[in-house]
């Protein structure tokens, strides 16, 4: 199964850039042992609509298109369910064991993701009650990936 981080904006050179990139290296590599068949980070443009909602619509729909046919879909929202890491690495074991041929954990822009690609996503993930920054989230994304497949490889980086 293939791993797709999938962003609304574009991240600049730096620190955040930095990380996501050292963990997708971590994911492609250990990734392969267990049934996981790489990791790609892509973004897009923020909308330049005027009204909020024609700009989530306008992502949404960009989003859509990067996802592969048949991919399961988490997006990362405030009103999402809050999992443990071991709880996140099983729904992957999870969707890999039964096939899937990517999961795509997506990330919205400064108004959120529309609600009704939200509502179709197979899981809804937040990082807690606050507020993060995108850069941040990106990172936190991608550490959180490659902690779910440590998890699974029975690897000790997760130590709980």
């Amino acid at each position: 199964m293939k791993l797709l981080l999938a962003s609304v904006g574009r991240l600049k050179s730096g620190p955040e850039r930095e990380l996501v990139a050292r963990y997708a290296e971590r994911c492609v590599a250990g990734g392969r042992k267990i049934g996981f068949g790489g990791f790609e980070a892509r973004e897009i443009d923020e909308s330049r609509a005027r009204r909020p909602e024609d700009r989530k619509a306008e992502e949404a729909a960009a989003l859509a298109a990067l996802i592969p046919p048949g991919a399961r879909k988490i997006c990362l929202d405030e009103r999402g369910r809050n999992l443990t890491s071991a709880d996140f690495a099983r729904k992957l074991g999870e969707w890999r064991d039964a096939g899937a041929p990517a999961c795509a954990l997506v990330i919205g822009g400064p108004d959120g993701l529309d609600p009704a690609f939200r509502d179709k996503a197979d899981l809804t993930l937040a990082f807690g009650a606050m507020t993060w920054p995108h850069q941040i989230v990106r990172a936190l994304a991608a550490e959180q990936l490659f902690r779910a497949l440590t998890i699974l490889a029975g690897h000790p980086y997760h130590r709980a």
